[in-house]
């Protein structure tokens, strides 16, 4: 008779504590083992990339670290889920399988259902715990602000382990050893990922960091460290939202710092509202939300595309941003939301030939908050207004002294501050434009930003009156935004 056996199977969650499917497991009586599986069918994705299961993987190291003084360990599988519990199923009598829901793409979703059918044909029972404040299942935003506080508020899990209900066994499906030396291998120009760095960074936040958080936000530069970087170790769960709101709500600096932390509250709420607006529809990903802008045209223009890809349209802040993040995993919010707008505005390309590449820069990245968040700059939801951010002023506003365009376009180094946000103008006919020079050289603008930006605006604000548009606004407005608010 095969032995009976408990499965946590990790996913977003990569972190010992506040952590429900481990408690679970380790209050049942039955032994357990604590899985993730990393499905080739999903790092073969184009929002996938090397950066993430570098994330990954590092975190479940550090999870080790800790778990190794209860004879316990993560185990990596390398297959897909369905067949990696077909395997498992072979040597065990599986009783329960214990995960956090995932906020995931439509292929995660398609997947979980199968394995679903699985489970259920096996009789296996298996516990989804809610995660972010995030509901399954619903048709309707009302009350959905009240229920978010109420499980933010929740007193926290401590997990305590135990060495009981130890199991030996073999992992039949292990990394092939190239794959565990790429992903093995992190970045030193990354975040430190793991559960240990999360909570240094959120102290750091906390204690002093914070102080300029809300003046520094928008500043390219500056805003690496006033800002909390929180959102990589969310994304990947090194640390919970709960435990991210609890910490920062009962500080003992709260009242002296009200304001910056009160913001940074504000928007680890915005950021589980969007989570959930992908939860109810996972569509976001591979259509415009508001049906009506399937009807506008977007001519396909390759070789914008790829100007903006290598950070090579002639404009400063655009392409230090597409730079940086490249380079580093990290930018800032009001950043993203320009590359989004250049692309798809002043560009005017389809911001599906966008997302999956920013996605793959993203060490942060989020299906929930990516794509949703794609859209609403894209101006393709309908309700949101349409914003074309200027990526001149956006420069002048927030990188006054080319601090941020120096350090990531180094054919700049030698330009003058006065000039460095519009370089053209004063180098027209400098080396700087000379592709013959042997010097490095920056690029010309591909396009006029003042002309695109007016045609944008016409294209853009003159599809709203478009029927299908209409009828689409009021249906995402009764599903989405309906009782729905973010300041307390």
């Amino acid at each position: 008779m095969k032995e009976k056996i408990n499965i946590v199977w990790l996913k977003r969650d990569l972190r010992t504590q506040d952590h429900q499917p481990l408690q679970f497991a380790d209050d049942a009586n039955i032994p357990f083992i604590i899985i993730y599986i990393l499905e080739p069918s999903m790092i073969k994705r184009a929002d996938w990339s090397l950066r993430h299961s570098q994330f990954v993987f590092s975190s479940i190291e550090n999870m080790n670290k800790h778990l190794k003084k209860y004879s316990r360990s993560v185990d990596i599988f390398y297959d897909e889920a369905l067949k990696v519990f077909k395997e498992i199923d072979r040597q065990f009598n599986i009783i329960n399988v214990f995960s956090h829901a995932e906020t995931g793409v439509k292929e995660t979703w398609d997947r979980d259902n199968c394995v679903r059918k699985f489970f259920k044909f096996k009789n296996i029972y298996w516990e989804e715990s809610q995660t972010n404040g995030v509901l399954r299942g619903i048709n309707s935003r009302e009350g959905w602000d009240k229920n978010w506080y109420q499980n933010i508020r929740q007193p926290l899990i401590i997990n305590k382990f135990s060495n009981k209900h130890i199991i030996q066994y073999q992992n039949p499906r292990p990394m092939p050893k190239e794959l565990k030396y790429r992903i093995s291998n992190y970045p030193s120009e990354f975040q430190e990922p793991g559960e240990n760095k999360a909570w240094e960074q959120l102290n750091s936040f906390a204690c002093n960091r914070s102080s300029e958080y809300l003046f520094n936000i928008s500043n390219p530069s500056k805003s690496r460290h006033s800002c909390s970087r929180m959102s990589a170790h969310l994304a990947w769960g090194n640390i919970s939202s709960k435990q991210c709101y609890q910490f920062i709500l009962n500080h003992v600096h709260f009242d002296k710092n009200k304001r910056n932390f009160r913001a940074f509250l504000t928007r680890l709420k915005w950021r589980c509202h969007f989570m959930q607006k992908f939860e109810v529809e996972n569509e976001y990903e591979t259509r415009c939300i508001n049906k009506g802008y399937e009807l506008l045209e977007k001519p396909k223009n390759k070789e914008f595309i790829s100007h903006w890809m290598d950070g090579k349209t002639g404009f400063p802040m655009v392409d230090a941003s597409i730079r940086s993040v490249k380079e580093t995993g990290w930018l800032n919010f009001r950043m993203r939301a320009m590359l989004v707008s250049f692309f798809c505005h002043h560009l005017d390309q389809d911001w599906r030939d966008g997302a999956n590449f920013l996605a793959r820069q993203f060490l942060d990245y989020e299906p929930g908050i990516h794509f949703p968040q794609f859209q609403m700059q894209a101006g393709t939801t309908g309700i949101n207004t349409i914003r074309i951010y200027n990526p001149v002023k956006q420069s002048e506003d927030h990188d006054k002294e080319g601090v941020f365009i120096k350090k990531w376009i180094p054919e700049l180094a030698s330009c003058p501050t006065s000039s460095i946000h519009e370089p053209w103008n004063y180098y027209s006919t400098n080396d700087m434009f000379n592709e013959n020079s042997n010097k490095a050289t920056y690029i010309n603008p591909i396009i006029d930003h003042k002309l695109q930006a007016a045609n944008a605006r016409k294209k853009m604000w003159g599809h709203r009156s478009n029927a299908l548009v209409k009828s689409e606004k009021q249906r995402i407005l009764m599903l989405h935004t309906r009782s729905s608010t973010f300041a307390r």
